[in-house]
């Protein structure tokens, strides 16, 4: 039951959606701890962030718009969150502010985890808020043979430039062995959910194909490539991932996989 003593946490977006609210929910009613989670959005991040501080929220996510603009209200930035200038996660510890990005180090593991071979030649197509996440983590693993595909010209390019990898506009090439998309094409309810983030020649000669969209986590150049006995990397992995991150910080109590997997599962179908 909520009481005086109930710890807040919460989310900050342009569009709420549900998967956060219910996946910390989910593991505060399951593991009996004292906390709730609920989705807000904002039109004055300046006094949303100081009324984190200030009403001692413990635990804030960040979506977009606001994961640049809250930077200049926090007391520190973790190099997960600088390495890339972005934060998606605000802890509070005793009114010290600290951003964090865990879609950063979501990818950052994932990539471990799958042991995905750093002489591999990748493609990431996407220059949003995500895209630089991944393409740090993908710099910081160790890879150096990454074309950065953007449509956006100066963003594609600033970043081909901030971390030594290659630009082009469109996502085509012949030999790539690491395809990652980070753009919404094949995202459910978009205008692109039924279409190919890569064509089918491109995802035929690849060996990985990693989808940061996690809904459906299911889309269909991750069809494709299961179809093509092609190992993939889903976005439901790295939304899971990185909500398990943040959940950790706030509570400093660390779930175990069936558990994640669960309250993932449960998330999704809401």
């Amino acid at each position: 039951m909520i009481n005086r003593d109930t710890q807040l946490c919460m989310s900050l977006a342009g569009r709420p959606g549900n998967f956060g609210t219910r996946f910390h929910n989910y593991l505060y009613e399951k593991l009996g701890l004292n906390f709730i989670y609920k989705a807000f959005t904002t039109q004055d991040i300046e006094a949303a962030v100081k009324g984190v501080r200030a009403l001692g929220i413990r635990g804030c996510a960040v979506s977009m718009p606001f994961k640049e603009s809250c930077m200049t209200f926090l007391d520190a930035i973790d190099p997960s969150a600088r390495v890339i200038d972005s934060v998606n996660t605000i802890v509070n510890d005793n009114g010290h502010l600290t951003g964090f990005n865990t879609d950063f180090i979501a990818v950052k593991n994932l990539i471990a985890s799958h042991q995905l071979d750093t002489s591999a030649r990748v493609m990431i197509q996407g220059s949003g808020g995500m895209g630089k996440a991944v393409i740090a983590a993908f710099r910081d693993a160790g890879f150096s043979d990454v074309i950065i595909a953007a449509r956006n010209e100066a963003n594609g390019t600033a970043l081909a430039k901030q971390y030594g990898f290659q630009w082009q506009a469109q996502p085509e090439a012949d030999d790539i062995d690491i395809l990652v998309n980070v753009t919404p094409i094949g995202m459910a309810g978009g205008k692109e959910s039924e279409q190919l983030a890569f064509n089918e020649t491109m995802v035929a000669r690849a060996s990985v194909v990693f989808d940061v969209v996690a809904l459906p986590p299911e889309t269909p150049v991750i069809q494709l490539a299961q179809r093509l006995g092609k190992k993939t990397i889903s976005g439901a992995e790295v939304i899971a991932l990185q909500a398990v991150e943040q959940f950790v910080m706030y509570t400093g109590v660390r779930p175990d996989d069936a558990l994640v997997a669960e309250a993932a599962a449960f998330a999704r179908a809401g």
